[in-house]
């Protein structure tokens, strides 16, 4: 039953983000409340898959389709917004939402609280970006949630694996904690890169899109799952073997080949298609299970119901004032930072030497370091705390026995509290998010036009690069894309330009190609 359910889920889930893209509507909002309200229907079963699926099936290939598109300069930039966000904040909400989780209850013990914890720290913020053209998302912005996207989710299934291993018996302190936690993301950084590196080598003498895309397909599943054998982080694996291959397919010229533009073309519209699957089968899947997961609560001594559902209101209002305090702090942390080193340069000679070498450096590595975020960017990345993918999957990720064969404590409390926090997030947050950005009026004038110049001199490139002699058309548009890629490498363009021109070469070569 469980393989029609999956079919009919999908079949809806088309439909149902048809009507709500044409009223401009996020669809795992719609689906995941309709999914809600169809298991109260009588006879609905209860649709269930084994815990390890959801988590190994479903996050590495939206992970990898996400950081596909990520600009590694862009990441760079950012870093040290993304560090703090992506890392520091996620760790100080998963330690808070844990302490207040014993307090509201307090039958399921610390190490359960720190699971639920983990669960509810990582917010979606790539479902912003990826409507951060018709919301109006400065370009910052976008960078920083980009790249925490990136990060926060590998912070929170660290955090996810200790608290689990903790319930399970495992000895765990702050300290193991933080060890722990860098050595599986170096560990999961190098498999990654490894994986990634091996991959391009075979990509490139397979010349066959259809077996190049196949490839692509399998690695961010065995990258994921390489690293958990290794008990590394199967998420920074992914994130690191979509870096590797997507920014050296596209622009390294030591990995260009000829036809590779196919294999290009097909891939973006395979990784379409699989991310609306994946997404809206999430979405289904933990909106099914809310009927089923109130029975179990309310057969259940402890929590029980009613506590379960006053505990998801607290932590809902918790998890959106902390996103908002710890981005003021961090930011504000930033901006007083740069105003006394500024105030050092105005006064003291030697640190004036040292501040201008910095810079200097930073200079040489590709423009000058980027200041803190405004008051008004800090404002909109703080109400950018919806929960979402990984939030849900983790917590149907949940085992449903211990180590011992027990039962997992709580295991519904979580589900049930994951499922009306993603909620809330998403009604409160999802649905104002782009009247926020209106109502800040960011001045996006100069940036856009920053833009156009940019495009301009991308077209100049190209037009240079087709101007010379070339054996024949394919050589020519070769040379186009590879005339973009030293621009990228010379700092003269973004990655983010450069890839919609070679996106543009590569559509012009097929239609040529259709036309011979």
């Amino acid at each position: 039953m469980n393989g029609v359910q999956i079919l009919l889920i999908i079949g809806l889930g088309i439909f149902v983000s048809s009507m709500a893209k044409r009223r401009g509507v996020e669809p795992g909002m719609i689906i995941v409340v309709l999914a809600a309200a169809a298991s109260f229907i009588p006879g609905v079963p209860r649709l269930e898959l084994e815990s390890e699926v959801i988590l190994a099936l479903v996050i590495p290939p939206l992970l990898y389709s996400a950081t596909r598109g990520a600009s590694f300069a862009g990441f760079g930039a950012n870093l040290r917004a993304i560090w703090a966000l992506g890392v520091v904040l996620v760790a100080v909400t998963c330690g808070a939402l844990g302490l207040l989780s014993t307090w509201l209850l307090p039958t399921i013990g610390l190490s359960v609280a720190f699971v639920l914890g983990a669960v509810l720290a990582p917010p979606d913020t790539i479902t912003t970006v990826s409507h951060g053209a018709e919301i109006g998302l400065p370009r910052r912005v976008t960078s920083i949630l980009t790249g925490e996207s990136l990060v926060n989710d590998a912070t929170a299934l660290t955090l996810f694996s200790i608290a689990v291993a903790a319930v399970n018996g495992e000895h765990t302190t702050w300290r193991g904690g933080f060890a722990e936690f860098l050595r599986t993301a170096f560990v999961g950084l190098a498999i990654g890169g490894a994986l990634g590196y091996i991959a391009l080598r075979i990509r490139k003498r397979l010349r066959n899109p259809t077996l190049e895309t196949s490839l692509v397909l399998l690695v961010p599943f065995t990258a994921f799952l390489a690293a958990e054998e290794a008990h590394a982080s199967g998420i920074l694996a992914v994130v690191m073997a979509a870096f590797s291959i997507s920014v050296n397919l596209t622009l390294d010229p030591q990995h260009q080949y000829p036809g590779a533009y196919r294999t290009r073309l097909q891939e973006e519209q395979v990784w379409r298609v699989l991310d609306f699957l994946l997404e809206t089968f999430v979405f289904a899947y933990i909106g099914l299970q809310l009927k089923f997961v109130l029975e179990d609560l309310a057969r259940s001594d402890e929590p029980g119901l009613v506590r379960t559902l006053i505990a998801a209101a607290v932590l809902l209002v918790a998890a959106i004032v902390l996103r908002l305090t710890g981005v003021f702090v961090l930011f504000g942390r930033w901006r007083l930072k740069e105003r006394s080193n500024q105030r050092r340069v105005e006064r003291d000679a030697r640190f004036r030497a040292r501040y201008q070498r910095w810079q200097e450096r930073h200079q040489r590595r590709g423009g000058e370091p980027l200041p803190a975020p405004t008051s008004k960017e800090t404002l909109l990345v703080g109400w950018t705390g919806m929960r979402g993918i990984l939030t849900l999957a983790a917590a149907a990720s949940i085992p449903e026995t211990t180590a011992s064969g027990a039962e997992f404590p709580a295991r519904d409390a979580i589900q049930a509290i994951a499922l009306f926090v993603t909620l809330g997030t998403l009604l409160l947050q999802g649905t104002t998010i782009g009247w926020l950005a209106r109502r800040l009026k960011f001045d996006l004038t100069a940036e856009r036009a920053a833009e156009e110049a940019e495009r301009e001199r991308a077209h100049e490139i190209v037009a240079a690069a087709a101007a010379e002699p070339a054996a024949d058309l394919d050589a020519s548009f070769e040379a186009q894309r590879l005339a973009l890629g030293v621009a990228v490498h010379e700092h003269r363009l973004t990655e983010e330009i450069a890839r919609e021109m070679i996106e543009d070469i590569d559509l012009r070569q097929a239609a040529q190609d259709t036309a011979r």
